[in-house]
């Protein structure tokens, strides 16, 4: 976290509330705030009454609140990894990988919320960072589009995790009154003027009701399994055009 050990600055005597301060016990803190508060109730007072320390004490731990900001979205990274299992199907594994850390992600919304556009550098994310990468070479794809794949497919997952967990954090009868409108206008609509929507006013319904990610993260392989197949092609095409390479 910074370049310094989960060690560094350890308050060794306990607060006056008889806790022992760490990197881990403040994190932990920080997301239970989140929870309850929402992004705009984390503050260093706010965490130093809930830990019953001084706030001054957690600038020891993290320089910055954004610093703690950052050691929480890797902590939501973290949840994921150990179910994440690479095995010879990449569509199978960049799939588990997108539905597992957006599912993550919506479970906690108003973390999600706060994490989803920032990059942390820290040691959970940089291992993601090298699984995808590394699923996305073995199955075959060059390197510069295997680090285009990476960043669209994970700008994809944070968005819908963004979008998703904004949704979720809305008080409960503001969400209902969005879910209810599908129902209420949509479905209401006069198939004279509006014959489309009429069409599949009960579709728009049930799909109102879900993640759309699902749907673009599918689009978003299958897509990527036409650009594999073309450099294929085109690769084999090279080949097989230059005087004196054996064919296969």
């Amino acid at each position: 976290m910074s370049g310094r050990s989960p060690n560094s600055g350890r308050r060794r005597k306990p607060t006056k509330s008889g806790v022992v301060l760490t990197h881990e016990l403040i994190v932990d803190t920080a997301i239970r705030l989140l929870r309850l508060h929402g992004s705009e109730g984390l503050s260093a007072r706010r965490l130093g009454l809930a830990l019953g320390a001084d706030a001054s004490a957690l600038y020891r731990y993290f320089p910055s609140v954004d610093d703690l900001r950052l050691a929480i979205a890797d902590r939501l990274i973290d949840r994921t990894m150990g179910d994440l299992r690479v095995t010879g199907d990449w569509k199978a594994n960049l799939r588990a990988f997108g539905l597992q850390v957006h599912a993550a992600y919506v479970a906690d919304p108003h973390v999600a919320v706060l994490a989803a556009s920032r990059v942390t550098g820290r040691p959970h994310e940089t291992a993601i960072v090298e699984r995808i990468i590394g699923v996305l070479r073995a199955a075959g794809f060059s390197d510069a589009l295997a680090t285009k794949l990476y960043r669209a497919m994970v700008d994809q997952m944070l968005a819908f995790a963004a979008l998703d967990g904004a949704e979720m954090a809305l008080p409960p009868e503001a969400r209902e009154a969005d879910l209810e409108k599908w129902a209420s206008v949509y479905a209401q609509l006069p198939e004279a003027e509006y014959p489309n929507i009429s069409a599949v006013s009960a579709q728009l319904v049930a799909i109102g009701e879900r993640s759309a990610y699902p749907v673009a993260l599918e689009l978003m392989l299958d897509g990527a399994e036409v650009l594999l197949e073309r450099s294929r092609s085109a690769g084999s095409g090279q080949s097989s055009s230059t005087p004196g390479t054996p064919q296969p």
